[in-house]
C-alpha cells in the first residue's frame, strides 16, 4: 500500500472530518491520525495515559467511523506525555502565579504543529492537515498565516506561534468555508459527525467545573476579597481561581454601602492572597491604555519594523483594536492602544494583524492598568 501523502488530523468533530472530505474529493492521498492527548494522571515517557472523564473515547470511535466511511487508513498516537510535559505543567505553573494562560496556543505550537508534524513525517507524509479555519498563502517566498474567511469561526488568534517550516507543511482545508457550509457538506456526505456539537473548552476538563478541576492539583488558599480602596466585602476560595473581567463564582451577596449591582475581578495580589473585585463591567479599574509582553514570536522570522502600527487582539474573538507596537531590544514589546482596553490579561496573549495577515504575537507580560503595580509589587 502506498503511503499518504497528506495526513490529517482527526479530532472526531465535523471539522476535521470535512478536511479529510475536501482532500479526497481533491484527488489528494490521504489518511487519518488520532491524537491522545490528556492522560489524568501523569503518564511516564513512552507510556499510555488514562483519559478520565474527557470525550477522548467518544471523539477516537467517531474519528475512526468517518475513515471508515471514507475509506481512508487512520493512525493513532498517544501524546498525553508530551501534553503533560509541554502544556499542561506550564499551564499550572502560570495559575499559580496568578495568571491566566492560554493553553489552546501551547497545545498548537508543542503538540499539532510539531509532535503530530513528526508523526506524520515518521508516516512518509509531506503534510499535515487539520479543522482549523484558517488560510496559508505564499507571498514572494514567505508563507503568511491569514484569518479563516468566517471571522466567527477564524481561529489565526491560536496559530500564531507557527513558524515558516510548519505553515510550509500544513493545510488549512476549510479556511475558504463559512461553518455552515462544512455541516451541510457532512450531512450531504452522510459523515456520522455531521450533526455533533463542537467542542468548547478544554479537553482535560470537559464538562467538569473548571474550579472544581483546578483544585485537584492547585489547592484552596481561602482569602480575603477587597474593593480597590481596601474594603472587605467576602472571601475567596484561591485568587488563582478566577481572572481579571471575571463576574462567575465571586457568590458577594448584597454589601451594606454599595448598591445592587454585579462584582468583577479587577486585581489579583498572590503574594497577599488577596482578589480585589469592583462593581460594573467597565469599571476604571479594569482599563488599561498599554501592555508589555514577553519575547514576542514573528511568523515571517522578524518583525516588520521596530516601531509600527498594526490591529491586536488581546483575547479570542476580539474586534480588531488599533495599536502602535514597539519592539524593544531583548524581543519583548511595548503596545499602545488607540482607546483604552478592558482586562487584558497577563498570561493571555497578544496577537498582531494587518489586515488579514497574522503577523504574530506574544503572551502578555503586565498592563498599565491601576491596580497593576500594586499587586505585582513583593509583600513586605
Amino acid at each position: 500500500m502506498s503511503r499518504a501523502r497528506v495526513i490529517v488530523g482527526m479530532s472526531g468533530g465535523v471539522d476535521s472530518s470535512v478536511t479529510a472530505l475536501r482532500l479526497q474529493q481533491a484527488g489528494e492521498s490521504i489518511a487519518g491520525l488520532f491524537m491522545q492527548n490528556w492522560a489524568e494522571e501523569a503518564p511516564r515517557d513512552g507510556e499510555a495515559g488514562t483519559t478520565g472523564p474527557c470525550r477522548a473515547e467518544e471523539d477516537r470511535r467517531d474519528a475512526v467511523a468517518v475513515c471508515g466511511r471514507l475509506g481512508i487508513p487512520i493512525h493513532f498516537r498517544d501524546f498525553s506525555f508530551e501534553y503533560w510535559a509541554g502544556v499542561f505543567e506550564h499551564f499550572l505553573a502560570e495559575y499559580a502565579a496568578g495568571r491566566t494562560p492560554n493553553p489552546d496556543v501551547l497545545c498548537n505550537r508543542e503538540i499539532k504543529f510539531k509532535h503530530f508534524l513528526d508523526a506524520a513525517r515518521e508516516l512518509g507524509a509531506e503534510r499535515i492537515a487539520t479543522g482549523h479555519y484558517a488560510r496559508v498563502a505564499l507571498v514572494d517566498g514567505r508563507h503568511r498565516l491569514l484569518r479563516g474567511v468566517d471571522r466567527g469561526k477564524d481561529q489565526s488568534y491560536f496559530l500564531h506561534q507557527l513558524g515558516q517550516d510548519q505553515l510550509a507543511s500544513t493545510l488549512f482545508p476549510l479556511g475558504e468555508l463559512p461553518k455552515s457550509e462544512v455541516r451541510r457538506m457532512a450531512a450531504e456526505a452522510r459523515l456520522p459527525t455531521a450533526a455533533k456539537k463542537d467542542s468548547t473548552g478544554i479537553c482535560f476538563i470537559g464538562e467538569r467545573d473548571f474550579r472544581g478541576f483546578l483544585s485537584q492539583y492547585l489547592p484552596a488558599q481561602p482569602g480575603e476579597m477587597l474593593t480597590p480602596d481596601g474594603r472587605r466585602v467576602g472571601e475567596h476560595p484561591g485568587v488563582f481561581y478566577f481572572t481579571l473581567g471575571q463576574r462567575e463564582g465571586l457568590n458577594i451577596g448584597g454589601v451594606r454601602g454599595f448598591e445592587q449591582a454585579p462584582w468583577y475581578v479587577v486585581g489579583k495580589d498572590v503574594a497577599r492572597n488577596i482578589l480585589y473585585v469592583d462593581q460594573g463591567h467597565d469599571s476604571p479599574w479594569l482599563l488599561s491604555s498599554m501592555l508589555h509582553s514577553e519575547v514576542a514570536h514573528w511568523i515571517d522570522g522578524t518583525p516588520p519594523a521596530k516601531g509600527f502600527g498594526c490591529t491586536a487582539q488581546t483575547r479570542y474573538r476580539q474586534a480588531d483594536q488599533d495599536c502602535e507596537v514597539e519592539v524593544l531590544d531583548n524581543g519583548h514589546l511595548s503596545v499602545r492602544f488607540a482607546h483604552p482596553q478592558r482586562a487584558v490579561t497577563p498570561g493571555q496573549s497578544l496577537v498582531l494583524y494587518d489586515g488579514d495577515t497574522c503577523l504574530g504575537g506574544a503572551v502578555i507580560a503586565s498592563t498599565d492598568a491601576p491596580l497593576e503595580s500594586r499587586t505585582s509589587a513583593p509583600a513586605t
